[in-house]
């Protein structure tokens, strides 16, 4: 019996630093692939207990496969198509159950171009957890106290919104326009803000780490209060 894992590498030669050494660059996805073979009629009564063995050193190599694939694949990975369920967008005012900051949810919430526009009194304190929130409306509507943990939020628009009190860590905010936005005593750690329109965006008392602090600085549509207030140099 073996069990063996196949990576198909290529390779990238460079020079290092002062020509000394050449380092090496591995770039391709990792595949595992497990046979069994027998080696004389000695092993057929040993088959069930190879097979197992098998299983099992394959289940190792898959996991190790897994955990230590390149991220940069998972993040390229598409999206999945739009829910066909009619009341999609309602499930917003449900929310999931079991979310929270961990991004974890019982059922999926896509509300992808969905119209949540002042909406006042369905969305406050939901958790929107993991939701799929991409070209979605919610101008002027209260999402206080609101949880969004890993959101995806690229294109949609929430011009006036109230994220008081929000959770919204590692929300993908890119290109959405959040113009004159609330948030205060928000929490913003890990999401991110590229190319989104923060133009009269309020920030009091905000949660955010240094380093994505910095990366929020770098949005030049912040007006010079908003980042005095951010402490932005």
């Amino acid at each position: 019996m073996a069990a063996s894992l196949s990576i198909p590498l290529s390779t990238r030669f460079s020079p290092a630093k002062h020509h000394r050494f050449n380092a090496l660059e591995f770039r391709s996805p990792l595949r595992v692939s497990c046979s069994a073979s027998r080696d004389g009629p000695e092993l057929e009564g040993k088959l069930p207990q190879l097979k197992q063995l098998k299983n099992v050193a394959c289940g190792i190599l898959a996991v190790w496969a897994v955990t230590t694939a390149s991220p940069v694949i998972a993040a390229n990975q598409r999206l999945p198509p739009l829910s066909t369920d009619p009341k999609r967008c309602e499930l917003a005012f449900v929310g999931n159950t079991i979310g929270q900051a961990n991004g974890v949810y019982d059922k999926a919430i896509d509300l992808r171009f969905c119209d949540f526009t002042n909406e006042k009194a369905n969305l406050k304190g939901k958790s929107l957890a993991a939701a799929l929130m991409s070209e979605a409306k919610f101008d002027g509507a209260d999402m206080t106290e609101v949880v969004m943990s890993k959101a995806y939020a690229a294109g949609a628009s929430f011009k006036g919104t109230d994220f008081s009190n929000a959770v919204l860590d590692r929300v993908n905010f890119e290109k959405a326009n959040l113009q004159g936005a609330l948030f205060i005593n928000t929490v913003l750690s890990g999401s991110t803000f590229n190319d989104a329109q923060l133009d009269g965006a309020v920030f009091e008392d905000t949660i955010i780490g240094y380093i994505d602090l910095q990366k929020l600085c770098r949005n030049t549509s912040i007006n010079e209060e908003g980042r005095d207030v951010l402490g932005c140099r």
